[in-house]
């Protein structure tokens, strides 16, 4: 390997850490246009076809709480500001889709929602996503346990809402299964595709724009040495649109604004999500908790603790969880260390035992469905069992949002579980 192809290697490996995810970034330039291109509704229709001739349907793990599940997808526009990756365009749009507990049979008539909208699939599967082969899913037909536009459940008044981001280079539904959970235990939660970050966010009118523009920032800042300050204009672009998503929980799609309680609001993220929930809390004291999954709170490509986020520096005055891999805990990874040191919030660090970062994503779901062997999951997602993994995560999650936004707590955040073995308390 050539010292430049090192070099290379080494920002990927780092801007994976943070959540831009080496496999988006790589992505092949047959799947990715321009930077500023967008797939006509046509070419959206081509994908749709070719999508139903890929891979198998993969299958969600069925969440556990009491409520049915729906979903609505919804476009933002905030014309407060320029798309900062395209500035030629004096609007940031972004799209999202709102999860709901839904009434008892409320869902019938309403069909089950697809786990991508089918120019975004193409656009994923393209990228052979975090070792998921080309063509072995589809994850446009792969079905989710949420039934579109079903009538949401209004019998208990306003529900607590979550934000879920999730990695820098990964679509907004790769947290799926954790956010179906959180909706079966009467939660509303919002999911966020970052425009331009990822390989493809498919918009109502079935346009696809893809991520040339941070594709184009990378390379410039692997050319002049800017890494720290992509990492920054990466974070900041995700804070202040999970801002503008805070400001948007009074007008949601199909009247549910009307379910949500805007005064118990957490947010949850894996990688560079989970990063933006924790500096988004920083700043945004709308925030109540949060939890953020392996991202390091760090502007450096590989961390080592000289380039702190503020919220590193200065801590957290309300309840948050850190979720890290094996091998990453506040005593080994330098920003959480700080981070843990200046807050004064109640807190907790937690270890899942044989994972990567993958694990705590719909990764640890999907590949084991995807036709590879042993050694290619471990190699993505640890020897933690898959099914343990998500349980786990959907637990511990689970737990830390019903203590500090429904005032229901089960006890599970005091101390391990026998119920839980590969979690181990870091703090």
């Amino acid at each position: 390997m050539t010292s430049r192809a090192s070099l290379t290697r080494r920002s990927l490996v780092g801007l994976a850490a943070v959540g831009l995810a080496a496999t988006a970034l790589s992505l092949p330039a047959s799947a990715s246009s321009s930077s500023s291109s967008s797939a006509s509704a046509s070419g959206a229709e081509a994908a749709r076809s070719r999508a139903h001739s890929a891979g198998a349907a993969a299958r969600l793990p069925a969440p556990t709480g009491p409520y049915g599940i729906g979903v609505v997808p919804a476009r933002l526009v905030d014309r407060s500001r320029h798309d900062p990756w395209v500035t030629s365009q004096p609007y940031r749009e972004l799209m999202i889709s709102v999860w709901y507990p839904t009434a008892p049979g409320s869902g019938d008539g309403h069909p089950r929602a697809q786990y991508m909208a089918p120019g975004a699939a193409e656009r994923w599967d393209a990228t052979s996503p975090h070792g998921i082969p080309k063509g072995a899913l589809d994850f446009a037909a792969t079905r989710t346990h949420a039934r579109e536009g079903a009538p949401a459940d209004a019998r208990d008044g306003r529900r607590p809402v979550l934000v879920y981001a999730a990695g820098a280079g990964d679509p907004r539904t790769w947290g799926t299964a954790l956010v179906e959970e959180m909706a079966s235990r009467g939660y509303v939660v919002v999911t966020v595709d970052h425009t331009y970050e990822n390989p493809g966010v498919q918009f109502p009118d079935g346009s696809v724009k893809d991520d040339g523009p941070l594709r184009k920032a990378l390379e410039e800042a692997q050319q002049n040495g800017t890494m720290p300050e992509l990492l920054k204009k990466t974070l900041d672009i995700r804070v202040a649109d999970s801002k503008f998503v805070l400001d948007s929980l009074g007008s949601l799609p199909h009247g549910l604004s009307r379910i949500v309680d805007r005064r118990r609001v957490g947010m949850v993220g894996q990688s560079a999500g989970g990063i933006a929930a924790a500096e988004t809390m920083y700043e945004d004291c709308r925030v109540r908790a949060g939890v953020n999954l392996d991202g390091t709170l760090e502007f450096n490509p590989e961390p080592n603790g000289t380039n702190l986020m503020p919220v590193a520096k200065h801590g957290l005055d309300r309840p948050f969880l850190l979720m890290g891999r094996e091998g990453s805990d506040r005593r080994t990874e330098p920003s959480w260390r700080s981070f843990w040191s200046h807050s004064t919030g109640w807190k907790r660090n937690l270890t899942l035992r044989g994972s990567l970062h993958q694990t705590y994503t719909d990764l640890s779901a999907l590949l084991p469905q995807a036709g590879v062997d042993r050694k290619v999951i471990e190699e993505n997602i640890g020897t933690v069992d898959p099914k343990r993994a998500v349980a786990a995560q959907r637990a511990y999650v689970a737990s830390f949002f019903d203590r500090w936004l429904k005032g229901d707590d089960d006890g599970l955040l005091d101390a391990p579980s026998g119920r839980y073995p590969e979690v181990e308390f870091a703090g």
